[in-house]
């Protein structure tokens, strides 16, 4: 199995800035790809940006040249950069690995944007 524990959410205002982590534990070994996926108030959950073993990076067209998603193998973590954040930015950030052992996800962490 594989465990994440993620960090970083918070309150920011419109244009700011916030950095996302999160961290695996057990068998990171298995992981193929790891991912930030968002799902706000009365919407589907969307991804946001996944990044798999060979760095090949993925991110939705919202937010584009505004977040960067990274990782540090040496660590198991995987970071979501995100910078002018916008009030629809706002909603609960989860990160998924894929996995030879089957898919994981966090619990969660809150972001929100005020404008």
């Amino acid at each position: 199995q594989v465990q994440l524990v993620e960090s970083g959410g918070g309150l920011v205002q419109a244009g700011g800035s916030l950095r996302l982590s999160c961290a695996a534990s057990g068998s990171t070994s298995s992981i193929n790809a790891m991912g930030w996926y968002r799902q706000a108030p009365g919407k589907q959950r969307e991804l946001v940006a996944i990044i798999n073993t060979g760095d090949s990076i993925r991110y939705a067209n919202s937010v584009k040249g505004r977040f960067t998603i990274s990782r540090d193998n040496a660590k198991n973590t995987v970071y979501l950069q995100m910078n002018s954040l916008k009030p629809e930015d706002t909603a609960v950030y989860s990160c998924r690995t894929v996995t030879t052992l089957g898919v994981y996800w966090g619990q969660g962490t809150q972001v929100t944007v005020s404008s």
